[in-house]
């Protein structure tokens, strides 16, 4: 079938709750506990298959990300559960500080991202993994390198998204492993068209999932996935520093070995807020037709949308979404966070 022939499907913009969903559940960890010890509790969860040569996926931000997982965290869990791991990433498909591999670099120990060894997986190449049950794709283009692990820890920074709604461990993997040329083209451009975001709403969501799955199948049960509910801003880590002001509150972090669960799970703490907290990020997600990820990772046989979500800080009971996000506090921005955002903006405002 040709591309043009396909169609995409619909709903990315209605949220539907757990009493109207069906099929297994799978098991969600939640902490209320940001911090790099409530990041090793979590992982430590759902780490029983990570083993060999791990890379870690994250998004390790433009310069001076303010809303990025901060590196600290991310450092301590290395040291003590992953001594031998690498940090994967690739070249971005947008012109900036990290569409090259030598400006990516830079960017990397900037942002501070020394402590162990990071590999931009397209910077020698790529390769093509299958796309199983795929409609837009059969294969996609991935960075070379990734092939070279054996497991991988996926620990996003959940947060909203320009174009896809939101941001959990499927776009994290869906954009984030397909490499900056060929694969991030096959999921944002159509064909033959001048603009090189042309492709958007459930049509778009479809494209990260099946890349998502290229992934995911790739490395079968030895891949478990993080997600942290901090700084959620509406826009991508990929705006840096003129990201939207974040406003809604930080949540905790939840881990899954079910990349459906996890995502859902997440989508349904921001549903739980209340209307004054949750109203911002609810609507960047509708807006942009973004839970449509979500019903088509099921589609694709990628996961339950159904869970138990396990509260660790309180010995391992069984709660609902609200339970998770009661007593949540407003967000405040750190007093640099707000300067650096106000020089960039006058930087740009200036044509510097």
């Amino acid at each position: 079938m040709s591309e043009m022939n396909k169609t995409p499907g619909i709903g990315g913009d209605h949220y539907v709750p757990m009493n109207e969903r069906d099929g297994e559940q799978s098991v969600v960890y939640f902490t209320r506990d940001l911090s790099e010890k409530g990041l090793k509790k979590l992982y430590e969860r759902v780490n029983e298959n990570i083993g060999g040569k791990v890379a870690i996926k994250l998004h390790t931000g433009e310069k001076h990300g303010p809303n990025i997982i901060p590196h600290a965290w991310v450092e301590n869990l290395v040291k003590q559960d992953l001594p031998d791991a690498t940090i994967i990433e690739t070249n971005t498909y947008y012109e900036g500080d990290r569409d090259t591999t030598e400006k990516h670099l830079e960017t990397l120990k900037v942002n501070g991202w020394t402590f162990c060894p990071v590999d931009i997986t397209d910077a020698e190449g790529t390769a093509m993994l299958p796309v199983k049950g795929g409609k837009w794709f059969t294969e996609m283009s991935v960075g070379k390198s990734m092939l070279n692990y054996d497991s991988l820890v996926v620990l996003t920074h959940f947060k909203g998204h320009t174009m896809g709604g939101f941001g959990g461990s499927n776009k994290n993997i869906g954009i984030g492993c397909a490499d900056g040329k060929i694969g991030k083209a096959m999921i944002h451009t159509a064909k033959g068209s001048d603009d090189m975001w042309s492709i958007a709403e459930e049509e778009l969501m479809e494209r990260i999932a099946e890349s998502t799955k290229a992934t995911v199948d790739h490395f079968g049960e030895k891949i478990t996935f993080v997600n942290v509910m901090r700084n959620m801003s509406v826009d991508c880590d990929c705006a840096g520093c003129l990201a939207e002001k974040v406003v809604t509150p930080n949540i905790g972090i939840l881990a899954s070995r079910d990349i459906l669960a996890l995502d859902q799970a997440c989508i349904d703490l921001i549903w739980a807020l209340s209307e004054e907290d949750g109203a911002t990020l609810r609507e960047r997600i509708t807006s942009r037709h973004g839970l449509r990820q979500l019903s088509y990772m099921k589609e694709l046989g990628m996961g339950n949308n159904r869970y138990t979500l396990i509260d660790t800080d309180h010995a391992d009971a069984e709660i609902q979404p609200a339970d998770a996000v009661q007593g949540v506090v407003p967000f405040v921005e750190l007093p640099e966070t707000a300067l650096r955002r106000a020089q960039m903006l006058a930087a740009m405002e200036q044509g510097e």
